[in-house]
């Protein structure tokens, strides 16, 4: 049995094999050596969107916002804190759908902000609206 995990670098790109056992020691990306877990949520843009919803093992939370939106920026602190708190089971990313609007109406986001929980390309929950850093932790576990 494999216990390696593909966890794709919401940064590059680049897909990396890590072992179960070392996700507790922060593992960072073979191209580019940025923390794979344990940071901030990452901008994406689609290319690297598409790689982390369909190869990543562990689930792909996205934030999906806009540099406009006042609940979106209220809630990007608590996005950043349920990262940590979600540090080794999921991966927290942010796109901006002004930015990438292409992937923003592939999912059908009619409002935002709207987080949408991936595993391996398919979609696991979705919910609009600000929320607390517990309650995005919550959400997620609940999800995943």
């Amino acid at each position: 049995m494999n216990n390696a995990l593909i966890l794709p670098c919401a940064a590059c790109g680049t897909l990396n094999r890590v072992p179960r056992e070392r996700l507790d020691e922060v593992p960072v990306c073979a191209s580019c050596g940025e923390h794979l877990l344990d940071r901030a949520p990452h901008d994406v843009d689609a290319a690297t969107f598409d790689k982390l919803v369909q190869k990543s093992d562990l689930p792909v939370v996205v934030d999906f916002w806009a540099a406009w939106c006042g609940p979106c920026r209220m809630m990007a602190p608590a996005f950043a804190e349920a990262s940590k708190a979600l540090s080794g089971k999921a991966i927290l990313v942010k796109l901006n759908t002004e930015a990438e609007p292409d992937v923003a109406g592939r999912y059908d986001i009619r409002s935002i902000p709207t987080m949408v929980v991936f595993l391996k390309g398919r979609e696991l929950a979705r919910t609009s609206g600000a929320m607390p850093a517990a309650r995005i932790v919550e959400w997620v576990e609940k999800a995943g």
